[in-house]
Formats: structure tokens, C-alpha cells, sequence
């Protein structure tokens, strides 16, 4: 079974589900200078997690359907984070507080060992993504995020695959031109 599935059927058995909310495209779930410890199951929808310089958004991650996404930062930290979580398209998202949540794991090995490995597939997403950054070439850069997520392509406006990918609109547009 999928780790996320394994996780979201445990949390639904321990009862976990704190409230459900929606969010209409562009709402903002999270903002910069704002804590939230909330773990977000999203039911349905698209959104992104991203930085904002004032000169450019940078887009780090993105939730799909079917999947768990929160500012780790401040998940972890319970201090401010300079990310922000918007809608792409509208949601629903189940929420767990983060106390009741991790009261839960700790009270039982088997949800601590399910944790800690979707932890450390995150964490090699991460140093892939990190990886594909600074070494690759935009080509190269595209072909591997179109084979880890091909989904991305197909529910993500270009606008912000480009700018998780770290380069313009329009070189992207070009390496999609077969």
C-alpha cells in the first residue's frame, strides 16, 4: 500500500480530522508571517507552496489530490515562515492540528515508523529537487521532473512549473515543443 494512503486510513481510524476546509482558486491557505501546524489532507484540488521576494515567486512544492502538504517550517519550528499556500484550483482539504497529530504517532511504533518513512521520502524528493537545481541544465531539469511527475504537467499552469523549475515561461515552453 502507498505510505500516503497507509497514513490518511490511520488518521481516518484514529479519528484525527480536526475540520474540513475549502478554498476557491487563488485563496491563500497559508500566508508569509503566519504560523500554522496544521497537516493538510488534500480531498481534492491543486495548490502550491511558494517564496515571494518582491521581485519573484519562487514555487517550491505542490499538493495534488490525494496527498498530505503543510509549511514543514513552521509544522515543525511553531515559529512564523516566509512560505505561502495557495489554491490553484478550488480544494477540499481535511485538517489535523498538529498536537493531536503527533500525540498519535508517538502513541504507537508502527504510525512513528510510517512517519519517519514518509519523512525521509520527502526529505530525498527534496535533495533530488535541490540536486536537479543547481547541476542541471533546463532540459535536463524538465525531462526529470516529466518522469518523476508527469501529473504536474497536466494540473499545474505552465506559469508555475516554470517557476518551480527555475527558469522562464517561455524557455519551458520551448523544451515542451516536441
Amino acid at each position: 500500500m502507498n505510505l500516503i494512503t497507509e497514513l490518511k486510513n490511520r488518521i481516518d481510524q484514529g479519528g484525527l480530522w480536526g475540520k474540513d476546509i475549502s478554498l476557491s482558486r487563488n485563496q491563500y491557505l497559508k500566508v508569509k508571517g503566519s504560523v500554522d501546524t496544521n497537516l493538510y489532507y488534500v480531498v481534492n484540488g491543486t495548490l502550491r507552496i511558494f517564496l515571494d521576494n518582491n521581485l519573484e515567486e519562487h514555487t517550491i512544492r505542490f499538493g495534488y489530490q490525494d496527498n498530505f502538504i503543510a509549511a514543514l517550517d513552521t509544522f515543525i519550528s511553531e515559529k512564523p515562515s516566509d512560505f505561502y499556500i495557495q489554491a490553484l484550483k478550488k480544494c477540499e482539504l481535511k485538517v489535523v492540528p498538529k498536537k493531536r497529530f503527533v500525540t498519535f504517532m508517538e502513541g504507537d511504533r508502527d504510525n512513528l515508523l510510517l512517519w519517519h518513512k514518509i519523512m525521509e521520502q520527502l526529505i530525498f524528493q527534496q535533495i533530488e529537487r535541490e540536486k536537479d537545481i543547481l547541476i542541471s541544465s533546463p532540459l535536463e531539469r524538465y525531462e526529470r521532473v516529466l518522469k518523476r511527475s508527469p501529473q504536474l504537467f497536466q494540473e499545474i499552469p505552465s506559469k508555475y512549473i516554470a517557476s518551480y523549475l527555475r527558469m522562464s515561461p517561455e524557455t519551458l515552453s520551448r523544451l515542451k515543443k516536441p
